[in-house]
C-alpha cells in the first residue's frame, strides 16, 4: 500500500495541468525515435468453418454437397459426397463468410457478411463466383436465403431487417423493406406457394410476404411458446404446404410445424439442431437431426423414428442436407447427405439403414485471434473468433499448438499456472491445466476412452441469462468472470468462482444496463469496465457513456462507479498499475483514485474512439488506442509524457517477457519493448 499512498499524495500537484495533456501530433514527434517494427510470427489458429449449405448440381452435373468456408476471403465449396474430394473452391472476395446459401436453376447462390453481396456459382462460372452486389442499402449481413418456384432467390438482411428479391432474369435486386417493425435481423427465409415467409431475430415474429402486393402479415405465435423476446426464428424451411420453424439458437431447441392450409401449429418438436430440415423423400418423410441422432419424421401422422446414425460432439447442426445418388453397394438408389460444421460429411441410406460419418478436404483457413494471453515461460496463447480454437504458441519459433475449441472471449494464466477460458455462447468457464493432456470431449476429444476433460467446464452462465464470458480476472482464490448479456437485451454482471469448491455467485447488473468487458483486481476488490451495448446491440442503450467500477468481493458489493466520457459508450479495458486504477473509454485513458473513483489524470492518446486495450509489462502500461497506437505510459511517473511506440493496424493486445503481442485478423505479430 505504500506505494499507492505515495502515487496519490503526490499527485496533486499536477490533477488540474493533467487535465490539458499534450495534443497527439506532440505526443507523435517526441516519440519518433522510439517507434519499433513489428515482426510478424505468424498464424496461431486455422481450421475449418462451414456456415450455410445446400445440396445442388457440382460440375459434372451431379449432386454435391456446397458450403461456405469462412476467411478472408470466404469460400463457396462443392465437394464430392461419394469421395468427400473438393469439385468447386471459388472465393466470394469481400466476404468474411456466409451463413445463406441456396440452389436456383441458374446457378448456386451465396450471400455474405461483412459486406452483404450476392455472390453465383454456375457451371458457365468455372474459377469464380460473379458478384451481384449490395441488394439494399446499409446492410452489412445476409443472414438467409431461398428460391422460389418461378426461380428467383429472396434474401434476409441485417441492421435493416430487410427482405429482397433477386431476378437472375433481369439481374435486378427488389427491396420490400424490414419484415417486422423494429425487429433489425432476418435470421431465416423460406419460400412456398407464392409467398415468402421471414424469421426475425431477436424476437420470434415469423412474417408472410405477398410479393405481388409487398404486404407483410405475420402468423400466429406457436402454442407453448412462453415469450417471444430473446428467442429468434433461427431456422425455416417450406415443404409440402408445411412451414418448419426452430425457435431459439444454434444449441438444440423446439421444432415447430405450420400447417399453410389450415394456419396451425403442431405441438413442438424438442431439442433439434439446426440449421435445416432434410427436403421430403418419396415418402413424403422429412429428416433433421435431434438428440444427436438422424431422425426421420413423417409430417402427415407426426411419426418420429430413429435411424442409428449419431452424431458427437457440442455442435450437431446440418450446414447442407438433401439427397444424392452415391453409386455405392450399400447405398443403393438416393441416400440422405449433409456436411458438419467443421467439413466432415454424413449420410444415411433409408432402403438399407447404412450410414456413415466421413472426413472431407475442404481447405482449412486462417481464423481471426480474439483472445490473447501470456502463458508459461516462451509460451503465448491465443483464442479464436467465430468456428475458435486454441493455441499454445512458441514465442521463440511461433510454431503454434493447435486444438479445436469454441469461440474464446478472454483467456487468464493465474499465479499458479492454471489457464481460466472464457467462451461464447452460453458464457461458460473452463479450467485447463496445460501440463496434462488436452481433451475437450465437446470439439476435439483426444487421448484413450476415460481421459478425463482439459479444459473442464466449470460454469455455465446461460440460466442467468448471460451469452459472453467476455473478461476474467484472478482474485486470489476465486476467478471473476464479466459478461455479456444474451439476446437483445441489457444487463450483463459479474460472476466470482472458487477455484477450491466450485461455488459462485452472480449479480447482474452490478452497472445498471451495462455489460462487464473488461476487469482487473487487486487487494480483495475487482475494478471494472463497463459497456452501455447488450447482446446484440438491437436495443437502444439506457445509458449515454460506459463506467469504471470497483467491487469488494468479500462484502458482495458495489464500492463506487465513475461514468468516464459522456457519448463513449465503453470502458473498453481497465489496469491497475502505481497506485491507480487506469481505465480506457475511447482514445481517453484515466487515472483513478482506487478507493474513491476520483479522476486523478487525463491523457488524450489518440484521436478515435475505438474500443482498445491496455496490458502491463516490467511496470509500464501499453496502451492500444485508434486501432493502430500503442502507448507507453509510466504509472510511477504522471508527469512523464506517453511515448508512441507502435503504430500498425492490430486488434487484441498482450505482454510477455518484455515484448507486446498483438494480433491483425488471423496474423499475430511482436515488437520488443524491453527498452
Amino acid at each position: 500500500m505504500a506505494t499507492r499512498r505515495a502515487f496519490l499524495a503526490g499527485s496533486t500537484a499536477v490533477v488540474s495541468t493533467a487535465l490539458l495533456p499534450p495534443t497527439p501530433e506532440a505526443h507523435a514527434e517526441a516519440g519518433s525515435q522510439l517507434m519499433r517494427d513489428p515482426q510478424l510470427i505468424g498464424i496461431p489458429l486455422s481450421d475449418v468453418l462451414l456456415l450455410g449449405g445446400t445440396v445442388a448440381p457440382g460440375p459434372t452435373g451431379k449432386q454435391a454437397l456446397w458450403g461456405a468456408s469462412t476467411g478472408k476471403p470466404a469460400r463457396l465449396n462443392a465437394l464430392d459426397p461419394t469421395t468427400g474430394d473438393l469439385l468447386v473452391s471459388v472465393s466470394l472476395t469481400g466476404g468474411d463468410g456466409a451463413w445463406a446459401v441456396t440452389e436456383a436453376p441458374s446457378g448456386v447462390y451465396a450471400g455474405t457478411y461483412g459486406n452483404a453481396h450476392l455472390y453465383r456459382w454456375s457451371p458457365d462460372s468455372g474459377e469464380i463466383a460473379e458478384d451481384l452486389g449490395l441488394p439494399a442499402p446499409g446492410q452489412t449481413f445476409i443472414w438467409a436465403l431461398a428460391t422460389d418456384s418461378a426461380g428467383k432467390v429472396w434474401g434476409g438482411t441485417f441492421p435493416g431487417g430487410k427482405v429482397f428479391r433477386f431476378d437472375p432474369a433481369t439481374r435486378a435486386f427488389t427491396d420490400f423493406g424490414q419484415a417486422v417493425p423494429g425487429q433489425t435481423y432476418v435470421r431465416s427465409i423460406a419460400c412456398s406457394g407464392g409467398k415468402v415467409y421471414s424469421g426475425s431475430y431477436a424476437a420470434a415474429h415469423i412474417a408472410e410476404l405477398d410479393p405481388a402486393t409487398g404486404t407483410f402479415t405475420q402468423l400466429p405465435t406457436p402454442p407453448g411458446l412462453d415469450t417471444i423476446a430473446g428467442k429468434p426464428v433461427y431456422d425455416l424451411d417450406a415443404y409440402d404446404g408445411r412451414l418448419y420453424a426452430r425457435i431459439g439458437s444454434d444449441a438444440p431447441n423446439p421444432l415447430y410445424v405450420f400447417d399453410l392450409a389450415t394456419r396451425t401449429w403442431s405441438a413442438p418438436i424438442p431439442e433439434v439442431h439446426g440449421l435445416s430440415v432434410c427436403p421430403p423423400g418419396e415418402d413424403g418423410a422429412v429428416y433433421f437431426i435431434q438428440r444427436g441422432e438422424l431422425r426421420r419424421y413423417d409430417p402427415a401422422t407426426g411419426e418420429n423414428t430413429g435411424t442409428g446414425l449419431r452424431f458427437s460432439g457440442k455442435v450437431q447442426n446440418a450446414r447442407s442436407f438433401g439427397w444424392a445418388e452415391l453409386g455405392l453397394p450399400d447405398y443403393p438408389g438416393r441416400s440422405v447427405v449433409g456436411t458438419l460444421w467443421r467439413g466432415d460429411m454424413f449420410r444415411y441410406n433409408p432402403a438399407t439403414g447404412a450410414h456413415a460419418v466421413l472426413g472431407t478436404k475442404v481447405r482449412k483457413e486462417p481464423i481471426d485471434i480474439q483472445a490473447l494471453e501470456a502463458g508459461g515461460r516462451r509460451t503465448l496463447y491465443a483464442g479464436g473468433f467465430l468456428n475458435g480454437g486454441f493455441s499454445a504458441v512458441n514465442t521463440l519459433t511461433g510454431a503454434p499448438t493447435f486444438h479445436r475449441f469454441g469461440q474464446i472471449e478472454a483467456i487468464l494464466r493465474d499465479a499458479d499456472g492454471t489457464v481460466w477460458i472464457g467462451q461464447y455462447p452460453d458464457a461458460r468457464l473452463f479450467r485447463y491445466h496445460p501440463a496434462k493432456p488436452w481433451n475437450s470431449p465437446e470439439y476435439s476429444p483426444e487421448g484413450p476412452p476415460g481421459t478425463p476433460p482439459n479444459p473442464e467446464v466449470v460454469l455455465t452462465l446461460k440460466p442467468e441469462l448471460q451469452s459472453r464470458a467476455r473478461c476474467l480476472a484472478d482474485v486470489g482464490t476465486k476467478v471473476a468472470v464479466g459478461t455479456v448479456p444474451d439476446g437483445n437485451r441489457l444487463g450483463g454482471g459479474l460472476a466470482l468462482y472458487d477455484k477450491e469448491t466450485g461455488d459462485w455467485t452472480f449479480t447482474r447488473n452490478v452497472v445498471r444496463d451495462m455489460s462487464i468487458i473488461s476487469l482487473d483486481a487487486e487487494y480483495g476488490v475487482v475494478y471494472g469496465g463497463a459497456s452501455i451495448f447488450g447482446g446484440l446491440g438491437t436495443t437502444p442503450p439506457t445509458r449515454t457513456a460506459g463506467a469504471v467500477f470497483a467491487w469488494h468481493v468479500e462484502r458482495g458489493e458495489k464500492l463506487w462507479e465513475r461514468e468516464l466520457v459522456q457519448g463513449i459508450g465503453a470502458v473498453s479495458a481497465v489496469a491497475v498499475a502505481g497506485g491507480a486504477v487506469w481505465a480506457l473509454t475511447g482514445h481517453s485513458l484515466f487515472a483513478l483514485n482506487p478507493g474513491t473513483g476520483e479522476v486523478i489524470r487525463r491523457l488524450e492518446l489518440g484521436t478515435r474512439n475505438n474500443d482498445g486495450s491496455i496490458v502491463i509489462s516490467r511496470r509500464k502500461l501499453y496502451v492500444s488506442v485508434d486501432g493502430a497506437l500503442i502507448f507507453r505510459v509510466d504509472p510511477l511517473f504522471p508527469n512523464r509524457d506517453p511515448q508512441l511506440l507502435v503504430n500498425f493496424p492490430h486488434r487484441r493486445l498482450a505482454a510477455h517477457e518484455g515484448f507486446l503481442y498483438f494480433s491483425r485478423g488471423p496474423e499475430l505479430y511482436t515488437v520488443d519493448v524491453r527498452r
